[in-house]
């Protein structure tokens, strides 16, 4: 359901989830409120606080759907099993997790050496279909700028 929450921060996060359909945005409030944006899951993306769900520690992330969606959940212990019963399952999730690695790595790189209008245009490349369902605010949580920011970029298109 829209604007639902399937982890708050300081809940330990108990589950792996794999977007069926919808999107999520994941983020951390700081202690002034600013909201910053790690990444949008959409369709055939996975969400989880990947430090909480290791550890079992308190989570410093929201995951909020942005819209209806539909995800599926596995849970520590199962994954466990899979990994145990199935090997080549832990084999794809070793894939998952390194191609996730390296989108990471390429979003590193891009905040680290792109201006915030050159992130902007790569966003709105990459998530053409929700752009612009998103609010200013969220986007520019994720671009690391103001949202005040974000519309002077918009207004120089």
């Amino acid at each position: 359901m829209k604007k639902e929450f399937l982890l708050e921060q300081g809940q330990i996060c108990k589950f792996e989830g794999f977007v069926v359909e919808g999107c999520f945005r994941i983020y951390t409030v700081n202690e002034n409120g600013n909201e910053h944006t790690l990444y949008f899951a959409t369709r055939d993306w996975w969400l989880m606080d990947i430090d909480s769900f290791m550890n079992q520690t308190p989570s410093d992330l929201y995951i909020q759907a942005l819209e209806a969606s539909k995800v599926l959940i596995i849970n520590r212990e199962d994954k466990i099993k899979l990994y145990t019963t199935i090997p080549d399952v832990e084999k794809l999730f070793r894939i998952m997790s390194q191609k996730a690695l390296v989108a990471w790595q390429r979003r590193l790189i891009r905040n680290h050496s792109f201006t915030a209008k050159e992130r902007y245009f790569h966003f709105i490349k990459t998530y053409p279909d929700i752009a612009n369902k998103l609010t200013n605010k969220s986007i520019a949580g994720y671009l690391g700028i103001s949202h005040e920011f974000l519309s002077k970029i918009k207004k120089s298109r």
